[in-house]
């Protein structure tokens, strides 16, 4: 239910038990926020506290901005065609919808896009955050003040990973937002944005915090906070207030099927941006630790497989040569569980946890081996900017002599030299042909078999010998293309 919809039907509710008791400041200070008590004359307890915005919005709105992002758009516009009928006439519509354009007419000039968004003062001296995504590849920039100014801003650095961007105008004493702390949120506080939608200066929405830590597709580095604060386009890169007034957290996507607001709305927290707002000022660039491995998260099927007593950590699937992780010796089909003391439940922590870490830190990983749990230090390298997809080789590989599994439903064959040169491994199986318990498992005809749970595989015998020692459930550790998973099989 939309929150204030919630609202006045609680507040009929009230009227209809005998009215609102009176209003109580949640806070000793400045209480930017007050509350609505409404009683339950049924047991004599308080029902609900209702909070009210109005001096949240007063002392807090002049920090937040609006952003003008003018982009050259390279697509050159078709100039209309002169219809040959006056508007008058009868025709007109028709020679209006259906005429052809002219191909032999000189297209119109390009002309440049504007995208709208929104931001926060968080230094006296001009300094604004915002979204990556409302700024990138922008040639010039404008803030609208809420006191009528407008200023001409400059871009100190950006960062895609995050969606976290810094802006500068030349200004002093400007109004700041009080910094927070997302890890105080309890899921369920009630918080509020301010913002821009469609253009609308200055909107206030209010809503509840729905869930923390989400993690969202292709977003490795951002354990987002998810409301339903009413977010649509020209909110990205306002600021989420908590009801002290403070700022935890920068709203940055929405989940819509309609590309508008459907009740979902994720935020940054506060603390992440503001550690890349840091870097950004200073080097105008973020430096993040790499490690050089590619995960996949562990399944029940998978921790069964491994010897874990439950689904956690992430697995390595794959490591890059002459990265920190080869370096130090962590090797295919290990679980990391630890990074510094702190535990990696998810395979989707151990990206945020690597990034937090300098280029030349040295790390303690805690990694699940064969059925134990040991130490290793990794030295990490610098994070390059941009991740750059590795060329694909050939898919469809030589193929040998046949190997029939029945019992796992797979014909195999040895990969050539070749083959394993094209596909960057020492060795391996390819299945030739995948039926029964494997098809359902997902694997496919032309994936290789690299490793069976935590054995690497180079040919039909090492293969034979990691399966007779398997017990119950096995993984498959598979290269597909590019990618490298871990398959999960049940034998019977």
């Amino acid at each position: 239910m939309n929150p204030y919809t919630r609202l006045v039907i609680v507040a009929a509710i009230a009227a209809a038990l005998g009215g609102c008791g009176k209003i109580e400041g949640l806070f000793k200070d400045e209480k930017p926020v007050s509350t609505v008590a409404i009683p339950a004359q049924a047991n004599g307890q308080v029902a609900m506290l209702l909070p009210d915005f109005t001096l949240l919005v007063e002392r807090e709105g002049p920090s937040v901005v609006n952003i003008q992002a003018s982009r050259a758009d390279s697509t050159p516009r078709q100039s209309e065609l002169p219809i040959p009928v006056p508007e008058d006439d009868p025709l007109y519509e028709f020679f209006r919808r259906f005429m052809p354009p002219n191909a032999q007419q000189d297209p119109a000039p390009a002309q440049d896009s504007v995208s709208f968004g929104s931001g926060f003062v968080f230094s006296q001296d001009g300094y604004i955050l915002t979204n990556a995504h409302v700024v990138s590849g922008s040639s010039q920039i404008k803030v609208m003040l809420t006191d009528k100014r407008e200023m001409r801003a400059r871009l100190i650095g950006l960062d895609k990973r995050t969606d976290v961007a810094v802006l500068k105008i030349d200004a002093a004493n400007l109004p700041t937002v009080k910094i927070g702390t997302p890890d105080s949120l309890k899921v369920g506080e009630w918080v509020a944005a301010i913002g821009a939608p469609f253009g609308f200066e200055n909107t206030v929405t209010a809503g509840i915090v729905s869930a923390k830590g989400r993690s969202l597709p292709d977003e490795s580095y951002v354990p987002f906070i998810q409301t339903d604060v009413a977010i649509n386009p020209g909110n990205s890169g306002g600021p989420l207030f908590n009801l002290k007034g403070e700022v935890v957290g920068i709203n940055s996507q929405i989940y819509s099927r309609s590309g508008g607001f459907m009740g979902i709305s994720f935020a940054i927290p506060i603390d992440l941006a503001m550690k890349v707002a840091d870097q950004l000022k200073t080097s105008g660039k973020v430096s993040r630790g790499q490690l050089g491995v590619h995960i996949q998260e562990v399944s029940k099927e998978l921790a069964q497989s491994f010897g874990l007593d439950r689904p956690r950590g992430a697995l390595v699937v794959r490591v890059e040569p002459q990265g920190p992780a080869s370096k130090a010796g962590l090797l295919v089909g290990d679980i990391i569980l630890r990074l510094n003391g702190q535990v990696v439940e998810n395979s989707r922590d151990l990206p945020r946890m690597v990034g937090d870490q300098p280029p030349g830190a040295t790390i303690k990983l805690g990694v699940w081996r064969k059925g134990s749990e040991r130490n290793i230090d990794a030295t990490l390298i610098e994070l390059p900017g941009e991740q750059l997809a590795t060329p694909q080789g050939n898919n469809s590989p030589t193929l040998p002599q046949s190997y029939r599994f029945d019992q796992l439903g797979l014909t195999l064959s040895e990969l050539s030299a070749e083959d394993k040169e094209t596909l960057g491994v020492r060795g391996g199986l390819v299945i030739q042909q995948a039926q029964g318990v494997s098809a359902q498992a997902g694997l496919q005809n032309g994936d290789v078999i690299i490793g069976l749970n935590q054995m690497e595989i180079s040919n039909i015998r090492s293969f034979e010998r990691a399966l007779q020692n398997a017990k119950g459930n096995i993984a498959l550790l598979v290269r597909r293309q590019d990618s490298t998973l871990y398959v999960p099989l049940r034998l019977n």
